[in-house]
């Protein structure tokens, strides 16, 4: 079920994003709220799983492995869990999903270069389970990775937070 997330968590948010090593204090003083509000909406917020990390975003380019591609694996019915154990044990792999369509499983694997990335699909091929693999290497990223489209789209559908708070009654 999705967390409702106001204007004020949108903000919250959107700060977050921009600038993720500025206190709760400045971000209290920028929105013009007590910091004990954005304190109480990040706990919310983290506690509803809409906030799932803090930390860097790091370049597997700058670590060494400029090469992307994208791996589907089709998998023995009943052996999806095993593969996907597998798969989450091999440090070139940085995202895998279960998937529809053709394939059971999708990754994201980077790689030192293309002989590199022939041995992690090779090892790929060779685990229990694994019927077969389709690699398509990515040429050039065109959309980073990004949040923040998305948090400004349902800050601007979302109800303000003031518009939410009971009113008073006489």
């Amino acid at each position: 079920m999705a967390t409702a997330v106001d204007a004020l968590d949108a903000k919250i948010l959107r700060l977050l994003l921009e600038q993720p090593r500025t206190s709760i204090r400045e971000y209290a003083r920028t929105l013009g709220v007590a910091r004990g509000t954005v304190q109480a909406r990040l706990d919310r917020l983290e506690r509803d799983g809409v906030i799932t990390a803090y930390g860097p975003s790091l370049s597997p380019a700058a670590l060494g492995h400029p090469v992307l591609a994208f791996v589907h694996i089709e998998v023995t019915q009943g052996h999806l869990d095993e593969v996907g154990d597998a798969v989450a044990a091999l440090p070139e792999i940085i995202e895998a999903f279960s998937i529809t369509g053709g394939g059971d499983l999708i990754t994201r694997v980077v790689a030192r270069d293309n002989a590199h990335l022939e041995d992690v699909v090779q090892t790929l091929i060779r685990t229990p389970g694994v019927v077969r693999t389709r690699t398509e290497m990515a040429l050039r990223e065109r959309v980073r990775y990004r949040m923040l489209p998305l948090v400004e789209a349902v800050g601007r559908a979302a109800p303000t937070a003031r518009a939410q708070e009971p009113r008073p009654r006489p």
